[in-house]
């Protein structure tokens, strides 16, 4: 367990994925938990198994393995250090205080040349009230389905004006503008419409507002390409026992799916054999 007197606490499961289970501040738990019995027996290769908290996603988020390598295996536990390896690469994650808010520097060693997707999968208790603030205006990419499809958009609204859908970024062939919807705030979370939307943004911050209460993100990871990625589902996952779900989820990279990431939309191992970066996320009242 670390402490960020006054404001922050954070207890995370190492035998379990590394899980974030609690990030709590001033008596209020921002990490949503959903009962699912399934997360506690899983192991490599299994689907994934939606228990809430922040999973440590990586290689990738879609596609497989199933949100990653990471989150389905025990790590080891020193200190305030914890780490996994896996059959390409050894992660480490060690947390730590700053100025009132929690901060995770991350280390991941594999062979130069390596590509991955990292994503702080926070899964979060927000209320209909609650708001998501990015910089107006930041790029993003909308993505309507579990698919690697995603049409272009400006934060916050999406669906205005045209809007190409590409597979695979930046670097994929173009194709005709897709039909889109007539207006979505992403910014606005709002009561349950039976949507399940994700997104990804071109950015660094984004800070979540509810109520009198705000939780901040912030990302650093030079030399690397970095985002948020929103996944915003309002009992609209899965079909068949539809929840809610609030996701804000800084990553490495700026796609879901590693296998559809164009040149630079992945992380890559340079010649000294490791990436480094850092999470620091703030609660202030």
């Amino acid at each position: 367990m670390v402490t960020g007197a006054p404001v922050v606490r954070v207890t995370t499961d190492p035998g379990h994925g590394g899980r974030w289970t609690s990030l709590s501040s001033g008596g209020r738990e921002w990490l949503c938990h959903r009962d699912e019995p399934r997360r506690r027996w899983v192991r490599p290769g299994d689907a994934f198994a939606d228990a809430g908290g922040l999973e440590e996603c990586v290689p990738t988020v879609r596609g497989g393995p199933d949100h990653g390598d990471a989150w389905s295996r025990p790590w080891t536990q020193d200190g305030d250090t914890a780490s996994v390896r896996c059959p390409d690469f050894h992660l480490t994650r060690t947390l730590g205080v700053a100025d009132g808010g929690v901060v995770a520097d991350y280390r991941l060693t594999a062979e130069p040349g390596y590509r991955f997707l990292w994503a702080g999968h926070a899964l979060l208790d927000v209320s209909e009230q609650g708001r998501i603030a990015v910089i107006e205006g930041a790029p993003g990419r909308l993505y309507r389905d579990g698919g690697s499809d995603w049409e272009a958009f400006a934060w916050p609204r999406a669906g205005v004006g045209d809007a190409a859908t590409a597979a695979g970024g930046p670097d994929a062939p173009a194709v005709p503008p897709a039909p889109v919807s007539p207006d979505i705030r992403f910014d606005l979370l709002g009561p349950d419409d039976g949507t399940a939307l994700g997104a990804i943004v071109d950015t660094a911050r984004a800070t979540v507002h509810d109520g009198r209460n705000t939780l901040e993100f912030a990302l650093e990871a030079p030399g690397q390409p970095v985002s948020v990625a929103v996944w915003r589902n309002l009992r609209g996952f899965p079909e068949s026992a539809p929840y809610r779900s609030i996701g804000v989820e800084p990553m490495l990279g700026r796609v879901f799916d590693l296998a559809a990431a164009g040149e630079r939309d992945a992380a890559r191992v340079p010649a000294t054999g490791e990436v480094r970066w850092r999470l620091t996320i703030t609660a202030r009242p």
